[in-house]
């Protein structure tokens, strides 16, 4: 029996196989994390890279901006298609399929010759950043419950932060080179990753139950360093009792939004950041342009700033919050991992406060005519407390994890994707911006929030 060093035994037990993803080396786990995050990150990358850019391709085919922003919402569906894949075949082969789906899209938007062509590739573009729900269950496979935490942190931070760094060089090339010239820099972006990706990462589903024969077999196979390399990157590994059905493409979802504790979480994740992320990014295009007579380049570099430091910080902040959480709730019941999930929930608390700061902060400011910088700062803050949000429960549904993921990501998309078609015309028929994110700072931090204290209450009784 392994233990942790708090003396708690380790969950889940990693066997005696070397190939075991829970005994490779902590850096070189630290790599897989980081690459699964990278690819991860393309997914929002690629939706957010053209946000800068809204007036130019309204004015290329003549569509209202709103029109423009409307394809955020096909990026929730792909997973659904390419998890039962990744539990089947393994996940290295998905990200290899879904980064090429991403190249050859992304540079099949910038070829578009009109209106109809950029949204049928921009939907297949939407199809492919599956990494967004896989990524956690990739972190999984590489890390114990008490290192999770930490890990997913760095995992949501470098992901999310995809959305948050593509309107820098978004606005950049599209000032100076055109709407085109985003699109061929995105799929430059996706090459690169699929190339890396295709020599660098791993396979790391794992099946612990096999035989002692097997094992054996790793040990011999592992004495050669290269013989090492090329059974990890094995793209025709089989993994025997797995078999692909009809029903795991629908099935697991169906029965993931039975629990309250997926179910709640996933629509207040999804509603604090659709406000404090998404609805920046679909509206800044329009109201700086509006208040403050910004150029393509101003409005890339100053949100796209502003939100990639707001979510490097809160993030951060946020893993090591809940790591600690967990490691004195399961020393203190020292059964390893007999600590209700739901002890995470503690962490959002510093997000609950602060998202609505934000929101507000950005509203009133942007409805009184502050500076520029007074708006940006309160995009930031509003980022910050998002990013201490995202740690919600994971753990509930350990051996479902890509699946309660996906449930999180594809709720996350869509209610972000409504934002587009109201937002600026709500606040304009509520009589100013204030007012919108007063409402929206409610919706959030009060409507949503009701299941969430019902679940730091009696959650592991609901969950049971």
């Amino acid at each position: 029996l392994r233990l942790d060093k708090h003396g708690v035994p380790l969950s889940p037990q990693p066997s005696d196989d070397p190939e075991d993803p829970l005994n490779w080396p902590g850096l070189y786990r630290a790599f897989i994390l980081l690459q699964v995050s990278v690819l991860s990150a393309l997914g929002t990358y690629n939706t957010a890279i053209i946000n800068p850019a809204y007036n130019q391709l309204s004015a290329e085919f003549d569509v209202s901006i709103v029109t423009a922003t409307v394809t955020i919402a096909v990026n929730g569906l792909g997973p659904f298609l390419f998890i039962p894949f990744a539990h089947v075949y393994g996940r290295r082969p998905v990200y290899l399929v879904t980064t090429l789906i991403g190249v050859l899209s992304a540079l099949g938007c910038a070829y578009a010759h009109n209106f109809g062509q950029l949204v049928g590739l921009r939907i297949l573009n939407g199809i492919f950043p599956v990494g967004a729900a896989l990524g956690v269950a990739t972190a999984n496979d590489l890390f114990c419950l008490h290192e999770r935490g930490r890990a997913l942190g760095i995992y949501t931070v470098l992901s999310t932060t995809g959305g948050h760094f593509a309107p820098i060089p978004g606005g950049l090339i599209g000032q100076y080179l055109g709407w085109q010239w985003i699109f061929k820099f995105a799929a430059i972006t996706n090459s690169f990753c699929l190339l890396f990706t295709f020599f660098f990462l791993p396979e790391t589903l794992y099946i612990r139950d096999r035989t002692q024969d097997i094992v054996e077999d790793s040990n011999s196979n592992s004495k050669s360093s290269v013989r090492r390399y090329l059974r990890r990157m094995n793209l025709g590994k089989r993994y025997p009792g797995r078999e692909l059905r009809i029903s795991d493409f629908f099935w697991p979802y169906i029965k993931m939004i039975r629990y309250p504790s997926v179910v709640f979480p996933a629509i207040y994740y999804a509603t604090q950041y659709a406000l404090g992320s998404t609805l920046p990014a679909v509206t800044v295009s329009h109201i700086f342009a509006q208040e403050f007579n910004w150029d393509t380049l101003q409005i890339g570099l100053a949100y796209g700033t502003a939100l990639l430091i707001g979510a490097f910080l809160g993030e951060t902040a946020g893993g090591w919050v809940v790591d600690s959480i967990m490691n004195r709730a399961r020393v203190k019941a020292l059964k390893g991992s007999s600590a209700p999930s739901e002890i995470r929930l503690k962490a959002i608390w510093t997000g609950e406060i602060i998202v609505p700061i934000g929101l507000l902060w950005y509203g009133f400011s942007i409805q009184f005519r502050a500076p520029w910088i007074v708006p940006i700062l309160g995009m930031g803050v509003g980022c910050f407390g998002v990013q201490c949000i995202t740690t919600v429960i994971t753990d509930c549904h350990l051996t479902k994890s890509a699946e309660v993921a996906q449930v999180f990501n594809f709720v996350r998309q869509e209610i972000g994707m409504t934002f587009a078609f109201y937002a600026i015309v709500l606040g304009e028929a509520m009589g100013g911006y204030h007012l919108l994110f007063v409402f929206f700072a409610c919706v959030g931090s009060i409507l949503a929030f009701i299941p969430i204290l019902v679940l730091m209450w009696k959650g592991e009784a609901i969950r049971a």
